[in-house]
């Protein structure tokens, strides 16, 4: 859809969802395949290969080691760049229209 950018490492692609609402005499569950996703772009390929990011980043166990978080820092600096390119408009507040509620008459 274009919305943003992915950011990070191909999903994993387990899209078709479990339900365990059948439950055994022994008191276990059992759970079966219910639910599959179709999407416009790719159909029905997401299952077992996932979806591919637009900027693939890896995270090293350094860096958890450093509590950074290279995929954060990646979709901040992107976003920054973004807002110099196209900054926030924002509207005049001098003009807003009047939303009280009306004065009622006294009795």
């Amino acid at each position: 859809m274009k919305l943003g950018k992915l950011i990070g490492k191909r999903t994993w692609g387990g899209v078709i969802g479990i339900n365990g609402q059948y439950s055994l005499v022994d008191g276990s569950i059992t759970t079966q395949p219910e639910y599959s996703f179709w999407f416009k772009d790719v159909g029905w390929s997401v299952e077992n290969y996932g979806t591919d990011p637009d900027i693939e980043i890896d995270i090293y166990p350094k860096d958890y080691v450093q509590d950074k978080d290279p995929q954060l820092e990646k979709g901040v600096q992107l976003l920054l760049e973004d807002l110099q390119k196209k900054p926030v408009i924002r509207p005049a507040f001098d003009k807003r229209p009047d939303l009280s509620l009306p004065k009622l008459p006294k009795r």
